[in-house]
């Protein structure tokens, strides 16, 4: 099997090891990457400090079709790149595909902002003392970026790094996740079929332990981050001085009161718990009924959880796949087993075969259940019934992370009630947590992060303000 290559500052290179990626679901080999020196990372590093200057002075329309390209070659090579998806990740090939469009979609949207993205001017000369003064307000990229990203979205996630940073001029090495580095590679290869300079952006697919070293190295300025609280919190505490965005964990709440479509819920809480084997930081987790429709509710869901099809990745039948690893699978399946010694009630699933475990449903959970309090990242939902929306909505809030929720009404009242009140930085009305569209603001608060992606969002987060004012103007 060839070793594919990562790129240095945007030229194919070999280091002096190996590492090989193999198939959640049967173990096979799926390929395997070279992995750079030490040397090799810092010529990236510097590559990408000496270039900075030159990519935040690119003009627009270079910045705009390197996007372009990208996003033409991702949709060229949709159905390659999709398989690959569920051979390292172990995602179903219905999702695969999905993540594939999406990250298509990233490019294009990064694409169309950067050709729009322009400075702002403001007339000074509100007051005597300013007569004559315009200013020019642009935004300026702080400098190089360092993105480390995850197993669970190995493309689109780094989509979601990579295009913004050229939108704005700004150089990005990417360090993708050990277990799925074979898309953000391929990505790399059409990156390298740009015009963008040399040093504009890395893919060094290199172990954990050695991350550190490119977090603390100055000539990075920027530290995007999409990962565990944990983690991403002891990154922020290692570099105060640096601009660290934070996209983290969650242990999204769905709301279904008295007024909502009760078929509509079930069949959406049970897919989205389920789906990517819940391993999406907005997967459904806490599902939070009105007591009055809570029986009937419950009657529905089962059924969909349990209609669910568990197999091969491959197949394009399957909904559910296999967790990332077997060792991610036993960890979930351990916190199942702590919640029912607990008192906890298996509704639905609670087994393990291998690196898959069946869609679980729970009844009765304690709070302080890891599965309740914790993020499981995995095939599991908790169902607690609420007196009241008062109470469904303390439930929401009732939880450290805080990154998207959703409510399933008919009462305009109830949706504007869940935006005001509720702690998180997302309220998806009538449909499940689960729900993004790649252009809109994503992001929490609490321990679910700091900062906003989204193309935008994103762009804005990379960038300062610089004022620029001119003097003696006739206006």
């Amino acid at each position: 099997m060839d070793v594919r290559t990562f790129w240095l500052a945007g030229r194919a290179a070999t280091g002096d090891s190996e590492l090989t990626v193999t198939n959640p679901h049967d173990g096979r080999e799926v390929g395997r990457y070279s992995v750079p020196t030490d040397a090799q990372v810092e010529e990236a590093i510097a590559a990408a400090h000496a270039v900075a200057r030159e990519a935040a002075a690119l003009p627009v329309h270079v910045r705009a079709e390197a996007l372009a390209h990208v996003s033409r070659r991702l949709a060229e090579r949709a159905d390659e790149i999709a398989h690959l998806i569920t051979a390292e990740n172990g995602k179903p090939i219905f999702w695969a595909r999905g993540e594939v469009n999406r990250a298509v979609a990233t490019f294009r949207f990064a694409a169309e902002e950067a050709r729009r993205w322009s400075g702002d001017v403001q007339r000074l000369d509100t007051e005597p003392a300013a007569a004559g003064r315009l200013a020019y307000v642009s935004r300026v990229p702080y400098g190089a970026v360092l993105a480390i990203t995850p197993f669970n979205f190995p493309l689109n996630l780094v989509a979601h790094k990579v295009a913004p940073a050229i939108a704005v001029g700004a150089p990005v090495i990417v360090k993708p996740a050990p277990a799925t580095p074979l898309s953000s590679l391929v990505l790399g290869e059409i990156l390298a079929e740009t015009d963008l300079p040399a040093g504009m952006f890395s893919v060094l697919p290199i172990e954990n332990e050695r991350a550190s070293a490119l977090v603390q190295d100055p000539r990075l300025p920027v530290v995007s981050f999409t990962g565990s609280a944990p983690v991403g919190y002891a990154i922020a505490d290692q570099v105060p001085r640096k601009h660290v965005t934070l996209e983290l964990g969650g242990n999204a709440a769905a709301v279904v009161l008295s007024d909502a479509d009760l078929d509509w819920a079930a069949q959406r809480i049970a897919l989205f718990s389920n789906y990517q084997a819940g391993q999406s930081c907005i997967a459904v987790q806490r599902v939070i009924v009105e007591q009055p429709v809570y029986d009937a509710f419950v009657e529905r869901l089962l059924p969909a959880v349990s209609g669910l099809v568990t197999g091969d990745p491959a197949d394009e039948k399957t909904q559910v796949g296999p967790l990332v690893s077997e060792a991610a699978a036993e960890r979930v399946e351990q916190w199942v087993k702590e919640a029912v010694a607990a008192g906890a009630r298996v509704l639905a699933g609670g087994t393990r075969e291998g690196a898959t475990v069946a869609p679980t449903v729970l009844a009765d959970v304690p709070h302080d259940a890891k599965v309740a309090c914790e993020e499981v990242f995995g095939p599991v939902m908790i169902l607690q019934p609420a007196a009241s929306i008062d109470e469904a909505y303390g439930m929401v809030n009732d939880s450290k992370y805080g990154l998207q929720a959703g409510v399933f009404t008919r009462s305009l009242d109830a949706a504007f009630r869940a935006n005001r009140e509720l702690e998180v930085g997302g309220v998806i009305i009538g449909d499940v947590p689960s729900y993004r569209a790649d252009q809109m603001p994503y992001g929490g608060v609490k321990d679910s992060g700091i900062g906003r992606e989204g193309l935008h969002s994103a762009m804005e987060d990379l960038t300062y303000e610089k004022v620029m004012v001119l003097t003696g103007l006739t206006l």
